[in-house]
Formats: C-alpha cells, structure tokens, sequence
C-alpha cells in the first residue's frame, strides 16, 4: 500500500448476492451520449453496480480484468457491470457499489471528473500504476511540461495539461489501491471479491525477492551484478523478470517500509551503480510514487 492513508473499511454484515443471474446488459438511457444504458426492471437491477472507469492510461488494467475470461463470467453473475468502456458500450446510472479506476489525473477536466465519480461510488479502487502512482507519463513532474508540449505538438496552444500525473488518492479518498503495470488478474479478483463480500482484500504486501525465493529464482544482483528494485518492490508479477536473468524495474511501486536509500546505497558501494544510473532506475512506472520519488530526487545532479 501507498504510505498516504486509505479508508478503512467499514465494519459490516457479508453481503448476500444472488447466484447465476448472468451478464445483463440492456439498452436505455444514460448520461454518456451514443451509448445503449439500462432503463427497464430487471433483475440487474437488484444487483451490485461495478463501474470500471478511465483515466489517463494505456487500458492495460482494464485489459487485466478481460483477461480473467471465464473468472469474469463468474463474477458478472454476482453484480452488474454498470460500465465498462473497454468491454461495452451499455451503461448504467449510479450510485455504483464498487468503482475501479483506472488512469492518473492529468487534465484540469480529470481533475473534477474524479469527484464526481467518488460522490456517486460507496467503494472506490484504483487499479495499476497510472491510478496509484501517476505512471509512466508522471515523468514530465521532473520536467519542464511546456517544453514536452511544444516538442511533441505541431500547435502546443491547442494542449491543456496539468504541471503532473498524480495518482487518484492524491485528490479523493480511496479505499484500496491496487498495484501493478498491469495489475495482476488474481489479485484484481480477490479485490472485487472483497469488496461485494464487504471485507477486506488479501493482498500480501510483500517484496518482489520473496517471489524469487519461492521459485528458487538466482538472485541477479549476487550471480550477475545486475542492479534490481526487487528488495523494494511490491509483489504481484510473480517475478517476470528475474526468471529472465534482468533485474526488477518495480512495476509495482514500492512495498511497505521500503527503505530505498539502504537499496541505492548498496547499488552503489557493491555493484558501482552511478548516481544517474540509480535515478533513471527509480524513474519508471512509479517515478511519483512517494518513496521512489523521493530517493530519485537524492540523485539529482546539483
């Protein structure tokens, strides 16, 4: 978990949901113009809302939950998917049970739509790096983005950015944040099973090395000398690279109590990792996040 707090969750009755009603997407009205939404009594109607929603993002973690496939058969018989862009075009009004959310907030317009959907949701998830820690495009926060933008656009006048990619618990609470570029499909299912179940999701917050040693992955700092965030990285990937002799780039932000400074400075004394080189380590999926962040900036040319 991020080190900025979270909602805890309210202590509650299990929720009782109803078995084999099915993917029930019907047409009606709604509030997204040409779009097919729910209008008719049905049993969906019954049903908790999931609203999976977009932010500035490359549809990764939405791509995640597809890709659960029959999984995701089984969670729909459970709720109504309210909305889901990647998956249809169908939409229902809220107030929504469970909203995920994926994407960080980049645009002034963002930045009130995001209110918006935290004002019409009871349990709101951010799902992937983008939405926890700003992602990738959070780089131009250690940059000049007027510059990006007049690099990049033919016409910079017509661009509206904010100055950073912020994760969406810097401007709404959150109730959990899940990790990931892309978050892990197991771990996606375990939270919404949670969250209808009203509990807590189990969701190890362990480092990346523990994943290693599980699977008797050689450590690649010791055999190789390769540079690694695994010590600091929270577990999900089940240690993709490792198994393929590269070191960790910690696409799933920092673990709890990470302790970077400890990890740079044994990059530097045992493998000779540069300043710059560290830097650009730190700078990556979750360059914002905060631990990263913050021992990036230690690296820092004066």
């Amino acid at each position: 978990m991020r080190d900025r707090p979270v909602r805890a969750l309210p202590a509650r009755q299990p929720l009782r949901l109803p078995r084999g009603c099915g993917l029930r997407l019907r047409p009606g009205r709604g509030p997204a113009a040409g779009t097919r939404t729910v209008n008719a009594a049905s049993d969906a109607d019954t049903l908790p809302k999931l609203a999976v929603w977009k932010f500035a993002s490359c549809d990764g973690c939405q791509l995640s939950l597809l890709d659960c496939e029959d999984d995701l058969l089984t969670v729909a018989g459970r709720v109504h998917i309210a909305l889901f862009p990647e998956a249809t075009r169908a939409v229902s009004e809220g107030p929504y049970q469970l909203s995920l959310v994926e994407g960080s907030i980049t645009t002034e317009h963002d930045r009130q739509r995001i209110q918006e959907i935290r004002a019409q949701s009871e349990f709101l998830v951010t799902i992937g790096a983008c939405a926890t820690a700003g992602g990738i495009q959070a780089l131009k926060n250690f940059a000049d983005v007027d510059e990006f933008i007049r690099q990049v656009y033919a016409h910079p006048e017509y661009i509206s950015s904010l100055a950073d990619s912020t994760a969406i618990a810097d401007h709404v609470p959150v109730d959990f944040e899940l990790r990931g570029c892309p978050i892990n499909k197991h771990q996606l299912l375990e939270v919404i099973s949670a969250y209808l179940g009203r509990r807590r999701p189990l969701v190890s917050p362990e480092a990346v090395c523990l994943e290693c040693k599980r699977a008797g992955t050689v450590c690649v700092m010791v055999a190789h000398g390769t540079p690694c965030l695994g010590p600091i990285t929270h577990a999900g990937c089940g240690a993709l690279c490792p198994r393929y002799d590269r070191g960790c780039f910690g696409c799933y932000g920092p673990k709890d109590l990470p302790n970077p400074a400890s990890l740079a400075g044994w990059l530097g004394s045992e493998l000779g990792v540069r300043s710059d080189e560290l830097r650009r380590l730190l700078r990556n999926f979750n360059a914002n996040a905060d631990a990263f962040r913050q021992e990036s900036l230690r690296h820092d040319p004066d």
